[in-house]
């Protein structure tokens, strides 16, 4: 049992930094894909189920991974888990950008994936370890906060890249991105010291069935159900939206991309916020996630029914589908960490990850496909909207009960 942290507090705003670039650079690409996804649709002769499909190969391999991550991160030091993962990531969006076909495309995708296991749960066990309970929300919006950074800074950059270089220019810009990313923390980052007990011997049985349990419990019903609709609705936002405003509002791909930028400046912006209204709100750290969920309903519906092709109505609407659908993202894993006991934070961010990777999987090729045979992405909106509904319905407010 952890009793004493770090004689040196104020190095937490150092981790917390490192953290934040550390995620922001290992998913640089993936989450601008979508930015120069018209390039690489053009290119490659890919359907809008093909393009999705290749977000769902980076995604596939966090199902378990984030699990494992998890487990080893209640053992041993996020500095190297964190670092070697990132490094990972560069090393297989380098051999992405020497790919020879689609489907060898989608084989090194699958090991990108395998090294942003470790960012995601990793950067926020570091987080939460540093900072109490007053604090911890604001700081772990700021690390998730990386995520839309940059998306944002690939949203900027990547499609200039894959215009004037092509789209294998890309992956390799993303791969030196990962590479210092994942350098910086391994240099940079330390653990707080603390002074501990020796565990208890347990055995596999007894270990196993003790981080299972936490799916039994009725706080993880609000936990597991809220990610799964909104990573949902976000990744629709990531991948789709660039196309949706070329298709449906003759928006070019430069200025869609623009758009894509807007939402995720807006995301940056949106975690940090809604994280740190979750440490002050009265009605609870879940209150601003169910908030996120009716936004992002009104957003959605604005997007289906909006006639004008106004540039600054269509920015406004990105900021608020940003703000929202990337925002809710720092006061969840805040929740997350809270709710769970010290010594299976590192599982319980894994646990809850991993289903939302099932999520990521499904739901871009999903979209995609729906997009294909309507002709229209109106029926791919329709069911972002109509699971969020039954997200709020299911999750309704209660009191807060931290898993044992």
């Amino acid at each position: 049992m952890k009793l004493v942290k770090s004689h040196n507090p104020n190095f937490r705003w150092v981790v917390l930094t490192v953290a934040t670039v550390a995620q922001a650079t290992a998913c640089f690409l993936v989450q601008g894909l979508g930015a120069f996804a018209g390039y690489m649709q053009e290119a490659l002769r890919l359907n809008a189920f093909e393009i999705g499909l290749l977000v769902s190969a980076a995604q596939l391999f966090p199902v378990i991974g984030l699990l494992v991550a998890g487990e080893l991160l209640d053992r041993f030091n996020e500095r190297l888990i964190v670092g070697v993962g990132s490094l990972i990531v560069a090393a297989a969006l380098f051999g992405s950008s020497y790919a020879t076909n689609y489907r060898e495309l989608l084989a090194w995708l699958v090991i990108v994936g395998i090294g942003y296991s470790t960012a995601q749960p990793g950067g926020s066990k570091s987080v939460s370890e540093w900072f109490s309970k007053s604090q911890r929300g604001f700081a772990m919006g700021i690390r998730q906060a990386g995520l839309p950074l940059g998306g944002a800074i690939a949203a900027a950059s990547l499609p200039l890249v894959a215009a004037n270089y092509g789209w294998r220019a890309a992956f390799l810009v993303g791969s030196g991105v990962a590479f210092i990313g994942g350098i910086l923390f391994i240099i940079v980052y330390r653990a707080p010291i603390v002074n501990t007990q020796n565990p208890r011997a347990v055995s596999i049985k007894a270990a196993l069935h003790n981080r299972l349990s936490l799916l039994s419990h009725p706080s993880m019903r609000n936990i597991l159900w809220s990610g799964i609709t909104l990573i949902t609705a976000q990744y629709g936002i990531v991948i789709f939206l660039v196309l949706y405003m070329h298709d449906r509002f003759n928006v070019s791909f430069e200025n869609s991309a623009n758009i894509l930028f807007v939402a995720q400046c807006a995301g940056v912006v949106g975690r940090i916020t809604l994280a740190a209204w979750s440490d002050q709100s009265k009605h609870g750290r879940y209150f601003p996630i169910l908030t996120s969920m009716g936004a992002l309903i009104l957003g959605l519906i604005m997007l289906l029914i909006l006639a004008t092709k106004s540039l600054v109505i269509l920015f406004i609407l990105a900021a608020w589908l940003g703000f929202f659908g990337f925002g809710w993202y720092g006061p969840w894993v805040a929740y997350v960490s809270e709710l769970a006991p010290p010594e299976r934070t590192g599982f319980a961010l894994g646990l809850a990850m991993a289903i939302n990777q099932v999520a990521v999987i499904l739901s871009p090729p999903l979209l995609g496909w729906l997009r294909d045979i309507t002709g229209s992405y109106v029926t791919t909106w329709s069911l972002l909207i109509a699971i969020l509904i039954s997200s709020i319905i299911m999750t309704r407010p209660r009191k807060k009960l931290r898993i044992e």
